[in-house]
């Protein structure tokens, strides 16, 4: 049974938002069915007196995402609503937290529970020191910065969230009076005098305020990038992860503000406001809620850099390391949009869709290569009519098309990919599927290629783009060639297949939803390269890749013979045709050596 903060906590801990159901609005308790919707300032003065009331109240959570029933004039959480992650600014949440809350309450958590469809937001407010009053500036409810000189005080009272009354906040003023045994003439001027003493320039927060293990590292940093003018914190230092962070406020009216940042082994950087935006803007994309430095990490140094060092506003490259999604590069583009991409890797790792469209084939060879496009944005992407009909121009002088009639023209015959037909795959308004047939002397197929792109499903939330050439038969094809050719594939064939495929699947199959450089990245985007024997053998034993393939130039192999070789690249899809050369060959490369062929060089590909 939850009848308590703690206990209820530990069910959005362990995405469990629903068994708060049933559950009243209480002193530690409130719901919100819908987001604040924080470009209203009146959302924003919400916000912050809901965060502060439970700082006063001793502590408490909102739940953002569940609806409430009225029963016996009491609020009681009714049915979850759910939010999408996308439209939450989870990060912005935080920043009015710490910048509208004076003192800002430590340790304030802002977390999703439960799965999609169910998701809920929740606001943690820890009990905070019992002798500290949290204010905020007196609500306006319009546009505008807040109002410094003013104050009001929420607080919690039940189920229910007020501002202190201005009566109960003069009590509060005569009490401290009484308590400093002065007149109220010099107690005030006293408490003037010593607030100017002990804020100077920063309004009373230090660098580093509010996480003392490392407010000396923060004021140390702080100072050896005094020549950027930083200006003074705006809020309490917080951690975010294994960084500290705090935001500073530009001495110059009208300038951007900065970020100071500090990661445990690199050096301390201060990132311009709008610089640091786009980086969180980059990581709000993550699907899940995932925090979004967790997803893209933190500036990283330039090579050599050992100090201090800023990233100024006009600033049109971040490198960023660090999150889940591995070592990558934002950029800004001329129109100031801007991108990220990972930096190029390696791996065996394969995704859900490595054997997406190969039920029922059974190909004595399959060089393929797939691409995982894991874009924010595809709720509202489609094949249209017309852009399908331009896949289908294109198809016969793609990149594919040509490395499969070089293929045969090698080996004497002039046997052209030219003819595309729809299928065997699905082929609607969110998939397509083409195949070129090269058929044999009795008519059956002796070459094929095919390609697919599949937008997501209920089962499969990336866009997949897949180009394949199958050997059906090697002997079908050695009689439609003609005697004397020999059908073993060269690893060079390999090489220029798998780089048709890969340049057709990444390239031309994204075009068919639009211009794939206006969307922005939700996880790094994969492509996989596969080489396998599927054709088994009598024995029902698929054959090894050496008897199709001429494995040579890799070496002796230290293992047993395989009927597959695969690799995974992430890379961003969209290079120059050199650049996707080199990074096949370093791909092929660290295919083979994963696979026994520790010989395998580069530079004898």
């Amino acid at each position: 049974m939850l009848n308590d903060l703690k206990s209820a906590l530990a069910a959005l801990e362990a995405h469990r938002p629903g068994s708060l159901l049933g559950l009243r609005e209480t002193q530690w308790l409130d719901a919100k069915s819908g987001p604040y919707q924080l470009a209203d300032p009146r959302a924003v003065e919400e916000l912050t007196k809901d965060v502060s009331a439970f700082a006063n109240g001793g502590g408490g959570v909102i739940i953002v995402g569940i609806a409430t029933r009225l029963e016996h004039d009491e609020e009681v959480l009714d049915h979850i609503v759910g939010l999408d992650p996308t439209a939450v600014n989870v990060d912005q949440i935080r920043k009015l937290i710490r910048q509208r809350i004076t003192p800002a309450p430590r340790g304030v958590r802002v977390g999703w529970s439960g799965a999609d469809g169910e998701r809920v937001l929740f606001i943690e407010v820890p009990a905070q020191a019992a002798d500290t009053l949290f204010v905020l500036p007196a609500p306006v409810g319009k546009p505008g910065a807040p109002r410094q000189d003013t104050v009001a005080v929420p607080m919690r009272d039940g189920d229910s969230t007020h501002w202190l009354p201005r009566a109960e906040i003069q009590q509060l003023l005569s009490a401290g009076i009484r308590a400093s045994g002065m007149p109220t003439a010099q107690a005030l001027t006293e408490l003037v005098r010593q607030a100017v003493s002990e804020a100077g320039p920063g309004a009373g927060l230090r660098v580093g305020q509010g996480l003392p293990d490392r407010e000396r590292e923060m004021r140390a940093a702080y100072e050896q990038l005094a020549d950027a003018g930083l200006g003074e914190p705006t809020g309490e230092a917080w951690a975010q992860g294994a960084a500290a962070l705090q935001d500073l406020r530009y001495k110059v009216d009208g300038e951007p503000g900065w970020v100071l940042c500090l990661v445990p082994g690199r050096p301390p950087v201060a990132v311009a406001e709008p610089v640091w935006q786009a980086i969180v803007e980059t990581g709000r994309r993550a699907p899940g809620g995932q925090d979004p430095l967790a997803a893209v990490g933190f500036p990283r140094a330039p090579a050599g850099t050992n100090a201090p060092w800023v990233i100024p506003a006009d600033a049109l490259r971040v490198d960023l390391d660090g999150g889940a999604w591995g070592p990558g590069l934002l950029a800004c583009s001329g129109r100031g949009v801007w991108r990220w991409q990972p930096l190029p890797r390696f791996s065996l790792n394969q995704g859900r869709s490595a054997d997406i469209g190969t039920a029922g084939q059974t190909p004595a060879l399959r060089l393929r290569a797939l691409v995982n496009l894991p874009w924010a944005e595809v709720s509202t992407l489609e094949i249209s009519k017309s852009r399908r009909t331009q896949l289908e121009q294109m198809l016969p002088h793609s990149a594919l098309a040509g490395a499969v009639t070089l293929l045969s023209r090698r080996r004497g015959a002039e046997l052209p990919a030219a003819l595309w037909e729809r299928g065997p795959f699905g082929n609607s308004g969110r998939s397509a599927g083409y195949t070129c047939s090269i058929a044999g002397p009795d008519g059956g197929a002796a070459v094929k290629a095919s390609v697919m792109l599949a937008l997501p499903t209920t089962m499969e939330s990336t866009v997949v783009a897949c180009a394949d050439v199958l050997i059906e038969s090697a002997e079908a094809w050695a009689a439609a060639i003609g005697p004397g050719w020999d059908t073993q594939l060269g690893l060079d064939e390999i090489q220029a297949v798998l780089l048709a495929a890969w340049e057709t699947a990444a390239e031309l199959l994204p075009e068919a939803v639009g211009d794939p450089a206006a969307l922005s990245w939700a996880a790094p985007p994969t492509t996989e390269l596969r080489i396998t024997c599927e054709q088994p053998d009598d024995n029902g034993v698929r054959p090894a890749l050496d008897t199709l393939v001429d494995l040579k130039p890799l070496g002796p192999n230290d293992g047993d013979s395989r009927s597959q070789l695969a690799v995974a690249i992430t890379a961003a899809p969209a290079m120059d045709r050199a650049e996707r050369q080199r990074l096949l060959r370093e791909a092929l490369v660290h295919m083979a050596h994963a696979f026994g062929y520790v010989d395998a060089e580069v530079d004898l590909l």
